[in-house]
């Protein structure tokens, strides 16, 4: 049975696939020069803000696993292609949830040291590295959601709150 910390981050690493699930099925509508256009947002675009998210999850899950990855430019695009984009992230969601799901209980306290990008070392609880994780994928995640309503229109545009995901798919919702 697993323990609260466990079950709370278990949700979150599928909510946070679902949720990166609908918002590339609204980007992925959009005309390939919509997705590149810069908009003004902290990383200019759809396609520039959702290359972030790969670049900064791979830098945590890295950390996560005991490597601490240097050099990475954060604004770094990975891939220009919607289809291969997709695909990285749906590569980075299966290593999210098979990370948490494998996470022991205690290990969600348990200290975690490694260095950042520049090389600076850190040590913090592994519970405050994913809760900025989880928050961190949001908080994009909700600029790149803006950037594809400003493009499609609010209709076009799924909604991806939490507790839409806890209501209707949570408890059908499998790693």
């Amino acid at each position: 049975m697993p323990g609260p910390r466990q079950e709370h981050f278990r949700m979150l690493a599928l909510y946070n696939r679902w949720a990166n699930t609908q918002l590339y099925q609204a980007a992925m509508q959009l005309p390939p020069e919509r997705i590149k256009e810069d908009r003004g947002a902290f990383f200019k675009s759809v396609l520039g803000t959702l290359n972030h998210l790969v670049v900064a999850d791979r830098i945590w899950m890295s950390r996560l696993e005991g490597m601490s990855p240097r050099g990475t430019r954060l604004d770094e695009v990975l891939y220009e292609n919607m289809q291969e984009l997709h695909a990285a992230r749906r590569t980075e969601d299966r290593r999210i949830i098979t990370y948490v799901f494998n996470l022991e209980e205690g290990k969600t306290s348990a200290p975690l040291s490694y260095q950042t990008t520049s090389g600076a070392p850190m040590t913090e609880p592994t519970h405050h590295i994913l809760s900025h994780f989880f928050n961190h994928q949001t908080h994009h995640r909700g600029q790149a959601h803006d950037l594809i309503c400003q493009i499609a229109g609010a209709a076009k545009t799924p909604a991806i709150d939490l507790l839409i995901y806890q209501r209707a798919v949570a408890k059908d919702d499998a790693p």
